[in-house]
């Protein structure tokens, strides 16, 4: 078999689903976790390996809090921004729409304009040094309950606050005891100021999560939706209305989600006709990337160059790109594919 990790590295790709502090690479946690030298946070770099290693969804979320808690001044935020562009650009992703939780900063002290500043410089920098384009999707932290939800919502449509660079609204932490419906007015509010709905939904709870996350919410893409598959009816509506899925395979592996990648549901999406989109979450702790997620989608779906630039090129169809870097975007990747071919 065609070992395509060197197709794969070379792909233009844009990618849809993935956090903002999930994403800092080990050497980014130490500094910080050195930087506040109270956190429980290993400085070690390999120690984090083992600190990354989750029994469940819970233990996820109580690690990924405790790293959270590591980005406490906008020094933190921009550093922490402009290095997962980085990286990013290490792996040919041209675009990427990074979900951020502003809430979890605010709250801890950092001044409002003082973070927004710190991402939309960090932005603007990365496009000039790396070409790399970062825009930012807003989430309500659901574990947080609706103070956040108020907070995060007025922060995503406040003229003079809201960043240049926003272009969604989220919902992420724990589904179980965190319904969705709930937050229906923040995101009616978000809706009405230009922004699009992309929540996570049905990651460790049945597809009647999902509905209500289209119903309730106006989702236009899901964040997970692993579920999805236990309710033909679901899979036909979002084939039909091209909802595209978020995908993210290492990470619902990790989390427990999903028992084992030959069990993931990926196949059963494609082939109900849903726009899937392979994304990496958190990667760096789930020991990943998105180079990795190509390859292993590559693997479960049976798919050649051709089928990876399919695949690359449903992530910028379903992203919040204008109409014009959508074009650009998918023109780049026909390009690098037929070059590649022709070799």
């Amino acid at each position: 078999m065609t070992d395509l990790h060197p197709f794969i590295a070379g792909l233009p790709k844009a990618e849809l689903h993935v956090h903002h502090v999930g994403s800092a690479s080990p050497r980014i946690v130490s500094e910080l976790a050195a930087r506040h030298p109270d956190s429980k946070v290993p400085t070690d770099p390999e120690a984090l390996a083992d600190y990354f290693t989750f029994t469940d969804f819970a233990h996820f979320i109580d690690v990924y809090l405790s790293v959270v808690d590591l980005v406490r001044t906008p020094e933190d935020v921009r550093l922490l921004t402009f290095e997962v562009a980085r990286d990013m650009a290490r792996q040919n992703v041209r675009y990427a729409e990074l979900t951020i939780t502003p809430y979890s900063s605010t709250r801890r002290g950092i001044d409002e304009r003082a973070f927004m500043a710190a991402i939309e410089d960090a932005r603007k920098a990365a496009e000039a040094e790396f070409g790399t384009v970062l825009r930012w999707c807003f989430d309500i932290p659901g574990e947080a309950g609706l103070e956040s939800a108020e907070e995060t919502a007025r922060l995503a449509t406040t003229d003079g606050i809201r960043p240049e660079g926003l272009v969604s609204f989220g919902l992420g932490g724990p589904e179980i005891g965190v319904p969705r419906p709930q937050f229906k007015p923040y995101f009616d509010r978000a809706r009405a100021a230009g922004l699009r709905s992309a929540p996570h939904a049905g990651e460790t709870t049945g597809p009647e999560t999902v509905w209500d996350a289209i119903r309730e919410l106006g989702a236009e893409r899901i964040g997970h939706g692993t579920s999805s598959v236990r309710d033909p009816e679901l899979l036909a509506y979002l084939a039909e209305h091209r909802i595209a899925l978020e995908v993210c395979p290492t990470s619902n592996i990790a989390t427990r989600a999903v028992t084992t990648l030959d069990e993931h549901p990926i196949r059963q999406m494609v082939d109900a006709g849903v726009l899937v989109t392979v994304n990496s979450d958190d990667p760096p702790m789930f020991g990943t990337d998105l180079n990795n997620e190509y390859a292993v989608a590559a693997r479960l779906l049976g798919l050649d160059e051709r089928g990876l630039a399919g695949l690359a090129k449903n992530a910028v169809e379903a992203s919040f790109l204008d109409p014009a870097g959508k074009d650009r975007l998918a023109a780049e990747i026909d390009t690098y594919t037929e070059e590649w071919l022709a070799r």
